[in-house]
């Protein structure tokens, strides 16, 4: 939503790697050297924004929510990681389902929020 152009030409000037998660509903700026995109339903990911992606990584809070995650897997580079993360506050109702779409689904991984079970803001 910002212009990031010279923040990374900064950075870049400085040998400083410049990585970024974002949903990918507006325009990207900057240069990235890794870049995660976390697409959320209510505000789809613009398009040609899919192929830049180092890493998928979908918030799963319903068992409906791996279709979401597989209709954006088809539109990454093949060489994208693709991650399935639940949702912190259905955790403990969504995590089996994750888990055994992965176990069925090796291409995916299970990603956590690791912050939430550190009790980090």
């Amino acid at each position: 939503m910002y212009p990031l152009d010279y923040l990374c030409q900064k950075l870049k000037e400085n040998s400083i790697d410049t990585y970024i998660e974002t949903s990918g509903a507006y325009p990207l700026t900057g240069q990235w050297d890794w870049i995660c995109l976390s697409p959320k339903s209510q505000h789809p990911p613009i398009n040609g924004i899919h192929m830049k992606a180092d890493e998928l990584k979908v918030i799963i809070s319903k068992p409906e929510d791996i279709q979401w995650a597989e209709e954006n897997a088809k539109k990454v580079k093949s060489t994208c990681k693709l991650y399935l993360q639940p949702e912190w506050s259905v955790y403990n109702s969504i995590i089996q389902n994750i888990v055994d779409y992965v176990m069925q689904n090796p291409k995916w991984q299970v990603s956590l929020q690791a912050h939430k079970f550190m009790r980090i803001p």
